[in-house]
């Protein structure tokens, strides 16, 4: 049986813990950073109900998202703004942040809306393959290197702001519960998977253009769709059968 490839380089040197996977032939799940190479088939598999050339990418360790998620409740930021996401499932420790003012609270305040509506939009998109192969080609330490690399990795909350908000243990600490949980949680076969549980729902929407699944660890049902391509929502939208299938239906 023939198969064509989809490659792409390993860049985890680039990327701050972020994962995701991609379900190829057969609907299997492979952990990957940011993208993986995986297979399709050429040809349909006999007895098998997932789209032979169906390529999904479920990207549920975003790590710019989950910073800003964070930042949001262990400072405490009283934020204004429209279509904001829901509170996390695991409330993060608040940070005592003795250097901060009142001033600077606010001015991250003001600013977490904006920064979360970009990089919530640079989620949707695929990356542009070329970008690595560029990336090859630039000298270590360059500005041409640099530029790319920011292409690549896509805005955050350090852009604007530096790493003063994570000069403590707590961000890692609760980023490691979280992946912990999310492990522990995940499907030990392929059949109990939310794709392969809802998969009529799914091939209609990767009809309808839907490649990608992005996921946040926040409470209730909550979806929005980020790109031509692309679905946002809730963990636990995704693990419910329920309000999985509403979430697709929005993309169809």
């Amino acid at each position: 049986m023939a198969f064509e490839t989809c490659t792409l380089r390993d860049t985890c040197a680039f990327f701050r813990g972020l994962q995701s996977r991609c379900f190829g032939h057969a609907g299997r799940p492979r952990w990957t950073q940011q993208r993986v190479g995986t297979m399709r088939s050429s040809t349909p598999i006999p007895g098998n109900p997932w789209p032979h050339d169906m390529l999904l990418t479920i990207e549920d360790r975003p790590n710019a998202l989950l910073e800003l998620l964070w930042i949001r409740e262990a400072h405490a930021l009283r934020l204004q703004g429209e279509d904001l996401p829901p509170l996390l499932l695991d409330t993060p420790t608040t940070v005592q942040h003795a250097a901060l003012s009142t001033d600077t609270r606010d001015e991250w305040a003001s600013a977490w809306p904006r920064i979360w509506h970009a990089v919530v939009a640079y989620a949707g998109p695929d990356l542009d393959s070329r970008l690595f192969v560029e990336l090859q080609a630039t000298a270590i330490g360059s500005t041409e290197r640099a530029s790319l690399l920011h292409r690549i990795v896509g805005p955050s909350w350090r852009d604007d702001f530096g790493d003063s908000a994570f000069e403590n243990d707590s961000y890692r600490a609760w980023s490691q519960v979280g992946m912990d949980a999310q492990l522990a949680a995940m499907a030990t076969r392929i059949e109990d998977s939310p794709e392969r549980r809802d998969l009529p729902p799914l091939i209609s929407a990767w009809h309808a253009g839907l490649t990608k699944i992005v996921t946040i660890p926040c409470l209730g049902e909550f979806t929005r769709r980020i790109s031509e391509n692309a679905l946002l929502m809730t963990a636990g939208t995704r693990a419910n059968s329920d309000s999985y299938r509403r979430a697709l239906n929005t993309f169809i």
